[in-house]
């Protein structure tokens, strides 16, 4: 197992997830293609911008780029029997996209001797960016900010990475691990942070 291999799931899973949500949205084939690769590799193209590595750095990842594509043109063509496992499987390959991608983030950022902020905001970015451009582009509200406990794992990742807790191949796999474990028992106990909202109810009398 490598991170190659673990950052190839995670683009699948995020590019997939872009496609089902522009189909959902009753996009045409344009606007499913731009919206896969965007969820794919969005939090990355932000990421570096931030941290200071070229952007042009993504069209370098051409295996990742071209499987991404793939995958989108699968979910175009077999929608209907990829859904069904993807409503089975899909939280589980975005979990471990999500550990895969926010680990990544925040060793480029750790790696290039940014400070602790930094390296959780590449973390964040990374692992949750691409679904809040995804969400944002369909006009919905960011799920990962929202609904479900999403960024604050990447968060955790961020501040393992930047207080150097773990440093090994061993302890990031463990990290990894924990992080993956996380998410799906944050979606399957369907664990929320507080809200709290301000809104005002208003009462109208009619006589």
């Amino acid at each position: 197992m490598t991170w190659e291999v673990l950052s190839l799931i995670g683009t699948i899973a995020f590019a997939m997830s872009g496609a089902f949500v522009a189909m959902e949205e009753e996009y045409d084939i344009l606007g499913v293609y731009i919206l896969g690769i965007v969820t794919a590799f969005g939090g990355g193209a932000i990421r570096n911008l931030l941290i200071g590595v070229p952007v042009s750095a993504i069209w370098d990842q051409g295996i990742f780029f071209q499987t991404a594509l793939l995958a989108i043109t699968a979910v175009y063509i077999f929608p209907n029997n990829l859904l069904k496992h993807w409503q089975r499987f899909g939280n589980f390959f975005d979990a471990i996209g999500l550990a895969a991608f926010a680990i990544q983030g925040a060793l480029y950022a750790s790696n290039m001797n940014h400070p602790m902020s930094a390296i959780i905001v590449a973390a964040v970015l990374t692992g949750s960016g691409g679904g809040i451009i995804r969400d944002l582009l369909a006009g919905r509200k960011p799920v990962v900010l929202k609904a479900e406990i999403y960024a604050v794992w990447a968060i955790l990742c961020g501040f393992a990475i930047g207080f150097k807790i773990t440093k090994t191949p061993i302890e990031l796999y463990s990290l990894f691990l924990i992080i993956t474990v996380l998410r799906v028992l944050s979606y399957t106990f369907q664990w929320k942070l507080p809200i709290k909202s301000i809104r005002t109810s208003t009462t109208t009398n009619t006589y």
